[in-house]
């Protein structure tokens, strides 16, 4: 939202906090280095509508809402609703890749949906919702012919949505008590998700291939088990026969996500020599080819208590909202190991034994793909942080409405921090208003962000596979290098705008906003070695420091990255939305919808705390250019829809604006150009209020983004990457089309 990371934007259900994934994105991509939310564990069918505040709110909700605030509002209803929904993408890929699963299906993403949401009451004015889906996705490939590893030229990769199944489901209900409009309340659920995709390809002469094994290469499958579940419950109710509320409240959330590595190989349990001191002498000659590779776990525990009510203070043209609370959180984050092949090196993990490959270099250590978490990065820690809140708003004048906030927070890892907000509207006529609003705020470093370490398989800027390390804040890594342990972002959020109404059925609003963010949390760039021929020979560490702090690491060449409180940020931005409701005849009515969003962020400051890595090496060019221009500067979404009856028509118009990227072809900045998409379906009722149909298409015209410049974006349009994946705001799978039938019983 606003064009910031996914973990600047806070996410509610039901007014209370969700807890974020245990999967963070170190790969090159838009969000690098962020935890967000996995939405998808939220069943669609669950929601009875999204609430949005597009404003700065940590003054009002604590970390993570710089960007502002999504809630989503579960179902209340009783009775019975069944969706049926099936659809696929226009194309597929000719050429399944090497490791396909055997039901891939072609590359069209095949999907399936089946989901019922059923109520019922439960004594006077309870009740209970419980909503269950069940979704099926094919994979979809967009991957090109590999023309530089393999004879004949072929489909060696999958890139595109990954093979997914999955389970979700919900519950939401509440009970009413006592005659004082006392309520106990309760809502959670539980997913399960299977995923199905690849790192990689190896070719049959790489050091990381064993050709007994792989005579053509292989592409390592990658198994993701991710499983998420969450309970909140709570009691609200009056103080005593006054009119002040309070909400008691407890919530518990958790996302595991597993690992598993197929159609891979140990390279140096394959080539570990019987004789430690004969390297090339008689070899083992055997390897696992699957292998569970670990897990990471998040949880959070809160307890919330917050009160509201009225103060007739006797000021101005009206009393006094107040509300207030308190609020405690746990964090917590785990590491468990894979199975020992997936990280050993050999069968000892005895780094002065040399195992050579079958290039003659040195193999590397675990499963390709993905290299399993080791005893070393392995870890269970947590933190956890209290918090008061104050919030008042009153009619200060009869058109001058006024608010403001503060909230007060301690952490047990970083120490305290207050942060306020203040607002006001005033409303010329019935028609005309003008509202501000400016606040600050701040986002604890996410335990995932302080506590996530891996070894992994990475292609740098020149297309090489190499050994990459991510290493823990504040660990042996990063305290040789002089990086700082991580702090706090912190934020100064200003917007303004107008709200025009010019007649009953035509709505304006025009907001402009601007976000400084201070030592924005980011992932470094690749820490790579030095050019060996400046080290001198025999080998001088005082000119090359950067190439002998990871010879003790990452040895053989690898690189190191890592989060770091490394820039400062500024985002200008301007929403104008519009709504116009048109009556037609025959009791039919055409709404039309438009919103334009314009940003511009830049990084302000570059800096870094290492006196061996400059603010350029830290986060380099590369990094600086996805931040500012990796998501669209303009997003415009225009739709119209037609009603009559329980006939329903809808086209919607999205444009996503230019976007570009340089992290894997340095010197070179890719743009790709906007793009227009359009969405239509029709809903045609075929029993009245108890069945219908919908079908229609998304992306119509099937547009992809431009293809990746084939000359000075090589070598990668030469290995199979048509588009490239570090910002696609649209995706590359093209256009897809559904049918969707609801069936509704007991209304």
């Amino acid at each position: 939202m606003r064009a910031l990371g996914p973990d600047q934007t806070l996410l509610l259900v039901n007014g209370k906090r969700r807890h974020q994934t245990a999967l963070i994105h170190i790969q090159q991509t838009v969000g690098r280095g962020t935890a967000g939310y996995d939405v998808n564990t939220i069943p669609a069918s669950a929601i009875e509508r999204v609430e949005v505040l597009r404003d700065g709110a940590a003054a009002q909700y604590g970390s993570d809402a710089i960007a502002g605030v999504i809630n989503f509002i579960l179902k209340r209803q009783t009775g019975t609703e069944i969706t049926l929904e099936g659809g696929q993408h226009y194309d597929e890929n000719p050429d399944l890749p090497l490791g396909a699963s055997p039901d891939a299906q072609g590359g069209r993403g095949q999907r399936f949906l089946s989901a019922i949401n059923t109520g019922f009451t439960v004594g006077r004015g309870g009740f209970v919702n419980f909503t269950a889906e069940y979704r099926d996705r094919g994979e979809t490939n967009r991957a090109a012919v590999d023309t530089l590893r393999v004879d004949p030229p072929r489909v060696v990769q999958r890139i595109g949505d990954a093979e997914a199944r999955d389970i979700a489901t919900f519950v939401n209900a509440e009970l009413p008590v006592g005659t004082r409009g006392g309520t106990l309340y309760a809502f959670g659920g539980y997913s399960y998700r299977r995923g199905n995709s690849s790192g990689f390809f190896r070719s049959a002469e790489d050091g990381r291939t064993v050709p007994d094994l792989y005579p053509s290469g292989f592409l390592p499958t990658i198994i993701t088990r991710p499983t998420d579940a969450s309970a909140t419950g709570g009691f609200r109710g009056l103080f005593g026969n006054s009119q002040w509320r309070y909400d008691a409240s407890a919530n518990f959330g958790l996302s595991k996500f597993k690992f598993r590595e197929e159609n891979t190989v140990n390279v140096s349990y394959f080539y570990e020599p019987t004789n430690r001191n004969n390297p090339i002498g008689a070899r083992f000659r055997e390897s696992p080819t699957a292998a569970d590779t670990g897990t990471l776990q998040y949880d959070q525990l809160g307890f919330n208590f917050d009160f509201a009510g009225i103060v007739n203070w006797g000021r101005g043209a009206g009393p006094l909202n107040v509300a207030a609370g308190a609020e405690w959180r746990r964090e917590d984050y785990a590491i468990e190991p894979g199975e020992a092949v997936s990280y050993q090196y050999g069968r000892t993990n005895d780094r002065s034994i040399r195992i050579l490959n079958q290039t003659g270099g040195i193999a590397l250590p675990g499963t390709q793909g993905f290299p399993g978490f080791d005893p070393d990065t392995a870890v269970d820690e947590d933190r956890t942080n209290g918090a008061l809140y104050l919030d008042v708003e009153s009619q200060l004048a009869t058109k001058f409405l006024a608010a403001g906030a503060v909230r007060y927070e301690r952490y047990s890892d970083f120490g305290n921090t207050v942060n306020g907000k203040v607002s006001g509207r005033f409303d010329f006529t019935d028609r005309f208003s003008v509202r501000g609003t400016a606040s600050t705020g701040f986002r604890a470093p996410g335990v995932q962000q302080k506590f996530f370490s891996l070894r992994s398989t990475n292609l740098n800027a020149a297309g090489v596979l190499t050994d990459t390390l991510t290493a823990r804040q504040d660990s042996a890594v990063t305290r040789d290098f002089g990086i700082a342990p991580l702090k706090e972002e912190t934020s100064r959020n200003y917007s303004a705008g107008i709200v025009l109404t010019p007649t009953d059925t035509f709505r304006v609003t025009v907001d402009l906003y601007r976000i400084d963010i201070d030592d924005r949390i980011v992932f470094s760039s690749n820490v790579q070695p030095e050019d060996p021929a400046t080290c001198g020979s025999p080998f001088n560490s005082s000119r090359c420091p950067i190439t002998a702090i990871l010879e003790r690491y990452v040895p053989g060449g690898g690189q190191v990255q890592f989060f770091t409180n490394a820039i400062d940020t500024r985002t200008n931005g301007l929403d104008v939305v519009a709504l116009y409701d048109w009556t037609l005849p025959r009791n039919s009515t055409l709404t039309f919808e438009g919103a334009l969003h314009f940003n511009d962020t830049d990084v302000e400051t570059r800096k870094s705390s290492s006196a061996i890595l400059p603010p350029a090496v830290l986060f380099d060019q590369a990094q600086v250019t996805l931040i500012e221009e990796g998501q669209p500067g303009e997003h415009f979404v225009l739709s119209g829809t037609y009603h009559r009856g329980l006939w329903t028509a809808n086209v919607r118009f999205n444009y996503f604006g230019e976007v570009a990227g340089e992290g894997f072809t340095p010197g070179f900045k890719q743009t790709w150009s906007g793009k227009w998409l359009t969405d239509a379906l029709v809903t045609v009722p075929l029993q009245r209020n108890r069945l219908s149909l919908t079908f229609g298409a998304l992306n119509v015209f099937n547009v992809y983004p431009d293809d990746w410049d084939p000359v000075r974006a090589f070598p990668f349009p030469q290995l199979g990457f048509r588009y490239g994946w570090e910002t696609m705001p649209f995706g590359i799978n093209g256009g897809s089309y559904f049918a969707r039938l609801n069936v509704r019983l007991n209304r």
